[in-house]
């Protein structure tokens, strides 16, 4: 796979050594167990994938080549390059400028822009209405759209399955940046909706079986849905993609749900002609990361760390999937936790922020499941890895670990 060029501030040499490691002994990526880092009283178990994707460090060395590029030019962003508050801090300290925040809300108004000045769009992609808005000021876009690959899968397989008539239903939140940008590139071809989960999969299921009234879609999905929309017409020939940062299993939940409902209405031989199998739109590196979280709920740990962005969707569910057997806390950075007794993070179903006394569990030795999101910098795992063992004044080296590794 390619190698991206990168600011060396955000790796690890630890945590690349660790993965090098892993690589070497498991080239095929068959083997979804921890890493066990230990440092005598406290130890780590670290996801067998975490850390930046692809397309993260692809949009990462797009955007600062964008500064070396231009200097003296106006550099502006769409909004987040991605959902890492210290990767965005570092661009807004180089002197980008962000048009837009996380939910579309301006910034920067656009009739600001010239056609001399520099746009990048984020890793999410944006909206055609937006990639228009540029185009007729002359803006230059491509040169410096940092859209994911994986991102630009999904778009291709609307596009695919719209010009054969297929309504497309978008897995994703209606808010987030890759949602908005998959909407708009989705209605273009075909009727589009947007849906959240599996209850509000079947919510819209109800209009396709028949059991529930047309008339109460238009409130019930209200803001989810394309101009024109008809349930009536519009539900009886679908396909399911999504938003690359949901839960996998999910989106292949709600495709099921979705196939078994049109052939529980139109039979198996009328299958095809009525649901299109989109599988191939999953992201690996998605599906990697949260493989490598379920091998983490097979290990014996005490509490579990999930570094990441507070508004990163891949993130969250990193947390979701590990919250369902050990205590764990969602943290931006190091900077999070106080001390050995104090520690600030996030409560991501309640956008809360919250703040727990004595944390660590009273055990001889302490064993943490450690990971993060794809956008997550190692260097900052490494920080919280760093900080966490600055508690212990007997606890191993760095290279004493490592030296157990190899």
């Amino acid at each position: 796979m390619k190698t991206f060029n990168i600011p060396e501030f955000y790796r690890s040499p630890l945590i690349s050594s660790i993965k090098q490691i892993r690589k070497v002994n498991d080239p095929r990526k068959k083997d979804f167990s921890p890493t066990y880092i230990d440092f005598g009283p406290v130890a780590f178990y670290i996801a067998r994938h975490f850390g930046f994707c692809y397309g993260v460090e692809n949009a990462i060395e797009i955007s600062f080549r964008a500064i070396d590029e231009n200097p003296g030019k106006n550099i502006y962003l769409l909004s987040q390059m991605i959902h890492n508050p210290e990767v965005n801090k570092d661009l807004e300290e180089a002197g980008v400028k962000f048009l837009q925040d996380t939910y579309g809300n301006q910034l920067i108004p656009f009739n600001a822009l010239t056609a001399n000045d520099v746009v990048l769009i984020p890793a999410f992609g944006t909206t055609l209405e937006i990639e228009k808005m540029l185009e007729e000021k002359n803006i230059e876009i491509q040169k410096y759209n940092t859209t994911c690959p994986f991102v630009e899968r999904v778009w291709k397989r609307a596009e695919q399955i719209g010009t054969e008539d297929y309504t497309i239903i978008i897995h994703g939140k209606n808010n987030h940046e890759e949602t908005r940008a998959t909407f708009s590139h989705s209605k273009y071809y075909s009727k589009a909706i947007v849906v959240k989960d599996l209850e509000e999969s079947k919510k819209l299921a109800a209009y396709i079986s028949g059991t529930k009234n047309v008339s109460e879609f238009y409130k019930e999905f209200e803001g989810k849905f394309s101009e024109g929309f008809d349930p009536a017409k519009d539900l009886s020939k679908i396909g399911v993609i999504n938003q690359t940062t949901m839960l996998a299993t999910e989106t292949q939940e709600i495709a099921d749900y979705f196939k078994k409902i049109i052939t529980e209405k139109y039979g198996e031989a009328e299958l095809k002609k009525h649901f299109a199998d989109t599988r191939d739109t999953l992201c690996y590196a998605t599906n990697e990361n949260q493989d490598a979280t379920y091998g983490l709920l097979e290990s014996n740990a005490d509490m579990a760390i999930v570094v990441g962005g507070y508004n990163s969707s891949n993130t969250s569910h990193l947390v979701e999937l590990l919250e369902r057997k050990f205590k764990t806390y969602f943290i931006s950075s190091e900077k999070e936790i106080t001390d050995k007794n104090e520690i600030h993070h996030f409560d991501y179903p309640n956008h809360k922020h919250l703040v727990s006394q004595n944390y660590f569990p009273d055990r001889e030795k302490i064993n943490i499941i450690l990971t993060s999101g794809a956008s997550c910098p190692d260097a900052v795992v490494e920080k919280v890895m760093n900080k966490i063992v600055s508690f212990f004044p007997d606890a191993k080296t760095k290279e004493e670990v490592l030296t157990q590794l190899n």
